[in-house]
């Protein structure tokens, strides 16, 4: 029997080159990738959920995934009647002008039914609900190179 004419044999270089791509890339450990870091939405609907109830059952980590893709050092909290979160500004989010109109786009996108009735450089304002129970959300300046997120609600 003799071997079709397209037939080819593959050159030993080449499925050396197959075997150790393959191997390396089983043995590659796994790594983080930006799907897997905490999404602002999540983050932010979680917040606005707890509104209502004074945000006692949040913690510091809640609402680290709103300023995670702008600054990596935010801290984050309840405090009396509200949540807050401030960082630096990193990255491509530089300035602090530049990292609120990124926020303010998040919550704009994250958040539909939320109104956004104050968009100005020094300060980015939305809120949802009825004026009796409204939850408000405001992003601004917090010192010379702070960005801050404070969600309150009644």
């Amino acid at each position: 029997m003799h071997p079709s004419r397209h037939a080819r044999r593959i050159h030993p270089i080449h499925g050396i080159f197959a075997i150790t791509a393959l191997a390396a890339a089983t043995l590659m450990p796994l790594s983080a990738r930006a799907d897997d870091a905490p999404s602002p939405c999540t983050a932010l609907k979680r917040i606005v959920a707890a509104a209502p109830t004074g945000f006692s059952q949040l913690t510091p980590e809640d609402g680290k995934g709103i300023a995670q893709p702008y600054g990596d050092d935010a801290h984050c909290g309840a405090a009396k009647g509200s949540y807050e979160c401030s960082w630096t500004p990193s990255g491509g989010a530089g300035s602090s002008t530049t990292a609120l109109q990124a926020v303010a786009a998040d919550i704009a996108s994250c958040l539909p039914d939320a109104t956004h009735d104050v968009n100005s450089p020094a300060r980015q304002h939305f809120y949802i609900g009825p004026r009796e129970r409204r939850t408000q959300i405001t992003a601004m300046p917090a010192g010379a190179n702070k960005v801050k997120l404070v969600v309150s609600g009644k």
